[in-house]
């Protein structure tokens, strides 16, 4: 039993790893459509055209220690300083994408 438990659980993370999923670009592109209808008035590019130097870029979300999903989810989420809380705009789906897609994009560059 033991043996068919560790055979299956094997199978799983080989396909996980092979077939990527298809809902992980569904979220990074909502995330898309989130950021676009709330956040890129502010952040377009990943800028911050309220406190210029915490944008969105790389090296600021590392500087800030923002370069985590959960460090992301919770600033959109309860908001900081100038940035407002979405916490009863956005469910919790719709931040974690948002949050995603901000990794995803300070990765590429913003470009």
């Amino acid at each position: 039993m033991r043996t068919i438990a560790l055979a299956l659980l094997l199978v799983v993370a080989i396909c996980t790893l092979i077939f990527p999923s298809a809902a992980l670009a569904a979220d990074i592109a909502n995330g898309a459509k989130v950021f676009n209808s709330n956040c890129a008035a502010c952040h377009m590019g990943g800028r911050n055209v309220v406190m210029a130097t915490k944008t969105l870029q790389k090296d600021a979300l590392e500087k800030y220690s923002m370069n985590s999903l959960e460090a992301i989810i919770n600033q959109v989420t309860n908001g900081k300083n100038a940035m407002p809380a979405f916490k009863g705009k956005l469910n919790a789906q719709q931040i974690e994408d948002v949050a995603s897609y901000v990794l995803e994009k300070s990765e590429k560059g913003w470009s």
